[in-house]
């Protein structure tokens, strides 16, 4: 009797209901508020019924980065099914990462940490199959896919320890100016292009920035094909 009611609890708390909680606490507070008691104390559960499911908080955070990740990826496959060029496939691709990242900062610390985890493999599904679309020979389809990866994947690095900078000191417009002011008193013998670029950090658009790197990088395949 005692197992039959142990496996209904468990069947009951799904592992969807986990990992949604999980999302809750981490957009609300943080990786660090991110703990079974808490998320135990969230679904008015013991911690145990939460094991049942997720091994650790480690895979817990793999499993709330994939529940993210497979949202944008599954808007762009079906873009790609209503007829997108390649090229719009990936930049909605790669632009769907990009506003995961900036709405759920703990998405790109999550994605730059564990290069073989399921969410990067359903982000470099979406962009192969776009590449091998594209016509790219197949010589040069892994290189492709990774220069875009590559990219995306810093973007995660990038944002994950900024979002800890911003947070711990300023906001965002306030630290850029301060960096730019810094990179004015440079030397201009040794640091002519860091100077100049000073004028542009604090204004500039972190999403059109993005979006022109993808469109660099799409230059650069295309010329392959």
């Amino acid at each position: 009797m005692t197992k039959i009611r142990t496996e209904r609890r468990a069947d009951a708390l799904s592992k969807e209901r986990i990992v949604e909680a999980a999302i809750a606490i981490l957009d609300q507070d943080g990786e660090g508020a991110l703990t079974f008691r808490a998320l135990a104390a969230r679904l008015a559960t013991g911690s145990g019924a939460i094991y049942w499911h997720v091994a650790d908080k480690q895979a817990l955070l793999a499993a709330a980065t994939d529940h993210v990740i497979a949202r944008v990826t599954a808007l762009v496959t079906a873009k790609a099914v209503s007829g997108a060029t390649p090229q719009e496939a990936i930049r909605a691709l790669a632009l769907g990462v990009f506003d995961a990242i900036d709405a759920h900062p703990w998405v790109g610390g999550q994605l730059s940490r564990d290069p073989f985890q399921y969410a990067v493999l359903r982000i470099l599904e979406g962009v192969g199959g776009q590449v091998q679309a594209l016509g790219v020979p197949q010589q040069a389809q892994f290189n492709a896919a990774t220069a875009l990866m590559s990219f995306i994947l810093g973007l995660a690095g990038q944002y994950a320890a900024g979002a800890e900078f911003h947070a711990r000191d300023m906001d965002r417009t306030t630290a850029l100016r301060a960096v730019a002011a810094k990179w004015a008193q440079l030397d201009p013998i040794e640091h002519p292009f860091v100077r100049q670029v000073a004028a542009v950090l604090p204004e500039h658009d972190d999403r059109e920035q993005f979006l022109a790197g993808i469109d660099l990088i799409l230059a650069g395949i295309e010329s392959v094909r």
